[in-house]
């Protein structure tokens, strides 16, 4: 049951930074650091989900 709400809380997170990384980069720009770092954390996140459902 804890690796379910593991699971839910990493989608919410992608979720929440995607919406963060969309609104950054359309108001500072896209080759923004900020934009750039929020980017990185995002493919981090995505990657960490992808191992968990190869698993």
């Amino acid at each position: 049951m804890c690796e379910i709400k593991m699971y839910r809380e990493l989608e919410l997170n992608i979720k929440s930074l995607r919406k963060l990384l969309i609104e950054t980069g359309v108001k500072k720009g896209l080759n923004h650091q900020e934009t750039l770092e929020y980017s990185e954390k995002l493919d981090k996140l995505i990657l960490k989900k992808s191992l968990i459902n190869n698993y």
